[in-house]
């Protein structure tokens, strides 16, 4: 790389544009999963069912999110990605504190489309933007970074939303956490720049006139390395188990525990947020490392954390007290998000310049399609199924079953890490 490249962009406009990009990962989650803890005071008020609830929570959300991401990242590879994102985030926010006025489940299925609808500009654009600040080396750790949104956001989501709805109501609730959104939309605007593309791979010169690939170009690229079609279904696969997970669990610490929404948003937060971020930045550190040796470890580790993690979630949902159950669950939390960063990094190894944003497109799609459309609501109908014979147990042994598909996850990083190496090497002459 010349040199002039190589100081084009400064560390502490890497580091600034990571943080802000990190803060409105947050908003993303936060904005998401709020409806999370507000699942037992929604319920009561507007009669709806643990089935609707939970197409309230996962599908009525991930369907526009994981569909529309696709078109709007193929947007993203020929537009300004900055701009893109500071809108989705005005777009989302608003929506959120929308959805506080809704007067029954199709208005509020109204506004968490909107939800989806702007959040699905978000995440393409910042791997995308994040993939040509850090090279290769530092990509699953840059980018295990930026997912550290994810745990912060649920942590806050559920200390805010169950306060809040605790003082003064779900919908209040609703407006307090979206408003907040549109100023840091304002903030992305005025102070973050947009990279050049391929800046971290010594590629700035690309050509402006050269054809971006359709979607479907994108995808025929993709699902031609084995090593991606493996960890886009075992990432799907861990989000299935993730969603499932996070957007039950305060309800299952209401009904089971007895506890108020203020006092499971407090819990599920700290257990949610500190050893899932933990894992979050840990799982990219050590794939890192360990890839850097063998490039089958950046996959095989999350294989290995997989598979240790089905014990303890199997018995954080068997026990009877509060706090032995949240302490189990600290070490599903924290393995379960050892994927996130290398499997996003790995995606944009794959995938040469011009596709990258597309390519976190679809793997996105596929993790939420599997992850967040069908998680939550399949959560809910198998608590509904049981409650014949488990009554208020119900949910308890619904949640239990969901940590065992973990296996079936590991399996296929395990695969994904065998033929990783070959598709990297491939991908390099491209």
């Amino acid at each position: 790389m010349p040199e002039a490249q190589q100081v084009l962009i400064s560390d502490s406009v890497k580091r600034y544009t990571l943080s802000v990009l990190v803060v409105v990962y947050t908003f993303n989650f936060i904005d998401r999963q709020i409806l999370s803890i507000l699942i037992e005071p929604i319920k009561a008020d507007l009669g709806i069912s643990d089935f609707g609830m939970g197409l309230l929570s996962g599908t009525a959300f991930a369907v526009f999110y994981a569909t529309l991401g696709m078109p709007l990242a193929l947007v993203a590879d020929r537009w300004n990605r900055r701009n893109l994102i500071g809108l989705s985030l005005a777009v989302w926010s608003g929506m959120t504190a929308l959805s506080g006025l809704a007067m029954n489940f199709w208005q509020l299925a109204a506004a968490r489309i909107g939800v989806g609808i702007g959040e699905a500009g978000c995440s393409p654009s910042a791997h995308s933007m994040l993939s040509d600040l850090y090279p290769a080396k530092e990509r699953a750790t840059a980018l295990g970074i930026y997912s550290l949104g994810i745990p912060i956001g649920i942590m806050f989501g559920l200390f805010a939303g169950g306060a809040i709805a605790d003082a003064f109501g779900w919908r209040t609730a609703f407006f307090i956490v979206g408003i907040p959104g549109l100023l840091l939309s304002v903030v992305v605007f005025l102070t973050v720049k947009e990279p050049p593309r391929g800046h971290a791979d010594g590629q700035t010169h690309v050509d402006p006139d050269q054809k971006n690939p359709t979607i479907i170009e994108v995808f025929r690229h993709l699902v031609a390395r084995r090593s991606f079609v493996h960890l886009a279904v075992g990432g799907g696969l861990t989000a299935f188990v993730g969603y499932g997970l996070i957007t039950w669990a305060p309800t299952f610490f209401v009904r089971t525990h007895n506890m108020s929404l203020t006092e499971a948003g407090f819990w599920l937060g700290l257990v949610l947020g500190i050893p899932g971020g933990l894992g979050i930045v840990a799982g990219g550190w050590i794939s890192d490392r360990f890839g850097a040796r063998d490039t089958r470890w950046y996959l095989w580790v999350v294989a290995v954390a997989l598979v240790a993690v089905v014990p303890f979630g199997a018995a954080a949902f068997l026990v009877d007290a509060w706090w032995l159950s949240l302490l189990l669950l600290c070490i599903p939390v924290m393995l379960g998000n050892f994927y996130q960063g290398t499997t996003f990094a790995q995606t944009q190894g794959l995938a040469p310049i011009r596709m990258r944003a597309v390519a976190a497109a679809v793997l996105l799609f596929i993790l939420n399609f599997i992850g967040f459309v069908f998680g939550p609501p399949a959560v809910g109908i198998l608590s509904d199924l049981l409650v014949g014979t488990f009554q208020n147990d119900a949910l308890r042994y619904s949640l239990f079953t969901w940590g065992f598909v973990n296996l079936w996850a590991a399996f296929h990083y395990w695969r994904a890490g065998s033929h990783l190496p070959g598709d990297l090497a491939r991908a390099k002459n491209e």
